[in-house]
């Protein structure tokens, strides 16, 4: 797709995630990395544009998190119906979040890797990209946890914990699972797109 077309999309989400979210810090805290992610993206376009895949995945993944800002992830609505259906404990939302934050970025950081470093595709970028996620998921974590320190119970949607005392743990193991699943699947069709885009 486009990405003038994918940039209207997450705008246009992002104005709805915008208009009376279900808590503004919490709104806040869950979509600033789409306050980054759109003007760094804009920017780097002339220069390093990426392929068509890390554009879709990156616009995927910011409507995620803007969703799950408006609501807080604890309620977004297909969450619990899924939730209500299955009779499960908790919104597993989330879940998805988190998954996709270890799936959308093993693309990205791969097609900055094989780009911009003497790397190749193989087992040593696959190894690297896998470490980068799960640095930045636990990373991710402990912003959580600061926030959660300075902020006290204003924090407490955005954590997000929903009473598992190992939240934080399946956090990181989706993240883990997302891009082992993402440079799995994705790697033919991604290779072809750098081989198209460096031509």
């Amino acid at each position: 797709m486009n990405r003038g077309y994918l940039m209207i999309a997450v705008l246009g989400v992002f104005v709805w995630s915008a208009l009376a979210p279900h808590d503004r810090l919490t709104w806040f805290l869950e979509t600033f990395p789409v306050f980054l992610g759109i003007p760094l993206l804009w920017i780097t376009a002339s220069t390093f544009p990426l392929t068509p895949l890390a554009y879709g995945l990156l616009s995927l993944h910011a409507m995620l998190l803007l969703i799950g800002g408006h609501y807080t992830y604890a309620e977004v609505p297909v969450g619990l119906w899924i939730q209500h259906l299955f009779d499960l404990t908790r919104n597993h939302y989330d879940r998805l979040g988190h998954f996709a934050q270890g799936f959308v970025p093993a693309l990205v950081i791969r097609e900055v890797l094989l780009r911009r470093s003497p790397l190749r595709p193989g087992s040593w970028t696959f190894f690297l990209v896998t470490a980068v996620c799960l640095a930045f998921s636990a990373s991710y974590e402990l912003f959580e946890w600061g926030t959660a320190r300075l902020t006290g119970e204003a924090a407490t949607a955005f954590l997000g914990t929903q009473g598992d005392e190992w939240d934080t743990q399946w956090d990181m193991f989706l993240a883990l699972i997302g891009s082992l699943t993402s440079q799995i699947l994705l790697q033919p069709l991604h290779d072809r797109q750098l081989r198209h885009l460096t031509a």
